[in-house]
């Protein structure tokens, strides 16, 4: 049932604790590899004001540090927590994870499917359903018109 979903992977916070994404079911989600030393590292405030704006919507945005592309996300566990605090503690952190080639965590081979992320800040935007519905290249802002009315759009949408 959840082979073709993100439901079937469980992935690992920044904190240790492992948490199924079956856990997000029903939930519209933003996916997004996150760098803290990069170009794109202010989009950092644009996840936490997408956040903000959906507050009290099914809407989460999940964030996976990663060291992939130019070396640009140098810090660890803790360090990674406490720069991501200066912009929020509105989205989720999880851990410091390889998000593209051969070791890349199996959530991610699963993303790369439908594009395989190009740099930091690649975006996936998955349904209620947990089916990858959209993605976007760092480029295309989390606060762009174009990302927020895809999002009004899923959380409009029943749940099959």
């Amino acid at each position: 049932m959840d082979n073709d979903s993100i439901y079937q992977f469980t992935v690992e916070k920044l904190n240790g604790e492992h948490i199924g994404l079956a856990d997000y079911r029903g939930k519209v989600l933003l996916i997004v590899n996150t760098a803290s030393q990069c170009g794109f590292t202010p989009q950092l405030q644009d996840l936490a004001d997408l956040k903000k704006e959906f507050a009290d919507k099914d809407f989460e945005i999940l964030a996976f540090p990663s060291d992939d592309f130019g070396g640009q996300e140098p810090l660890a566990g803790d360090e990674i927590a406490s720069f991501c605090h200066n912009y929020g503690d509105n989205f989720t952190l999880f851990e410091k994870s390889r998000v593209r080639g051969e070791f890349a965590i199996p959530l991610y081979k699963y993303l790369a499917g439908t594009s395989k992320p190009r740099w930091n800040f690649h975006k996936y935007l998955i349904n209620k359903n947990g089916k990858i519905v959209d993605f976007f290249y760092p480029f295309t802002k989390p606060t762009s018109s174009k990302i927020k009315k895809k999002i009004q759009r899923l959380l409009a949408a029943v749940p099959k």
